[in-house]
């Protein structure tokens, strides 16, 4: 059984998030995420308190967040909070934040991945109850401790590079794998495993892309697949396709915006990135890379707010064929 997830992108108001969690809810979804990406949608907290307070059987966090925006300490006592405000259903997701986030307040993503690491050490000690001081290269603490703390809270990392894939699986819970080159999959799960198996952990598998049904929803993530495509390895940009002009093409055109830059985008070069077809296909395809990978949910993407509605109850269908 592959569980139904989803990931909501705050951009309009508050309770429009609070809108699509509730029908995500009836329609069977399990885990609610919600996209941390600063001054570009409403502030991922107090989103996650509102889904919090209007659902009863979600579990809710943040999809994702990152260790530069906020203090350690800030970002624990928020997942702290949110656990007591939803009676225990809120966890972590961490990673590295993205230009969209961190740009705008002038952030550099500074050695990410031990940021991400003393991040992960740390919340995982304060959620323990435990009294922290730490002086480390990213993270900061000094006699810290957490008011509510609930020892075994999850926290789940998201990313895509190797040394990342690998502190996922050594150090969480969980790891999410999105929108990944398809032909990768198979060696970013093993990579997670390998380095869960060295560590003694065992992690668990979400996967998240688009599942592409009709031309509407093709259209839908092309603005979503720009920065992705051009900034994917030139191993994959060649075996797609998309040569360095293409790519310089995409890249100009982001000044503008990602609608100008999405109408450079082809279909074949997105292909490769989504699950496509039929929803019957498209939940054969699910069916096969859960089976072949132990992907234990899937993360439907709400990246934009006129087709969530539609994605939402897509996505549960197909993973109603697959039960």
């Amino acid at each position: 059984m592959v569980r139904p997830a989803f990931n909501v992108m705050p951009h309009g108001s508050v309770g429009r998030a609070v809108e699509l969690a509730r029908l995500a809810e009836s329609l069977g979804y399990e885990r609610c995420w919600v996209y941390d990406e600063g001054l570009a949608a409403s502030d991922v907290y107090v989103a996650l308190t509102a889904v919090a307070v209007a659902t009863e059987s979600l579990t809710i966090g943040p999809g994702i967040t990152n260790p530069y925006t906020r203090h350690v300490g800030a970002t624990a006592s928020a997942i702290a909070s949110l656990d007591e405000v939803s009676g225990g259903r809120a966890f972590l997701g961490i990673g590295a934040g993205g230009s969209l986030t961190l740009d705008p307040l002038s952030i550099a993503r500074e050695r990410p991945l031990t940021a991400v690491r003393e991040t992960i050490d740390a919340c995982r000690r304060l959620f323990a109850g435990d009294t922290v001081s730490v002086e480390g290269s990213h993270v900061r603490l000094s006699e810290a401790a957490l008011l509510n703390a609930r020892a075994g809270t999850e926290i789940w990392l998201a990313g895509r590079g190797p040394r990342m894939l690998q502190l996922g699986g050594a150090a969480c819970d969980g790891v999410l794998v999105d929108f990944i080159y398809k032909p990768h999959l198979g060696a970013a799960v093993e990579r997670i495993h390998r380095a869960g198996r060295a560590a003694g952990n065992d992690p668990r598998i979400a996967y998240s892309t688009m599942l592409v049904t009709d031309d509407d929803t093709m259209a839908a993530i092309k603005p979503h697949l720009t920065y992705r495509l051009v900034d994917s390895p030139v191993e994959v940009q060649e075996a797609i396709g998309l040569t360095d002009a293409d790519a310089g093409l995409i890249r100009a055109a982001l000044s503008e915006g990602l609608e100008a830059a999405a109408e450079h985008v082809r279909d074949e070069w997105a292909l490769p990135f989504v699950i496509s077809g039929s929803p019957t296909e498209c939940g054969r395809e699910l069916h096969r890379l859960a089976v072949q990978h132990g992907i234990e949910s899937f993360v439907v993407p709400l990246l934009d707010d006129e087709p969530a509605e539609k994605l939402l109850q897509s996505g549960a269908r197909i993973m109603e064929m697959i039960k």
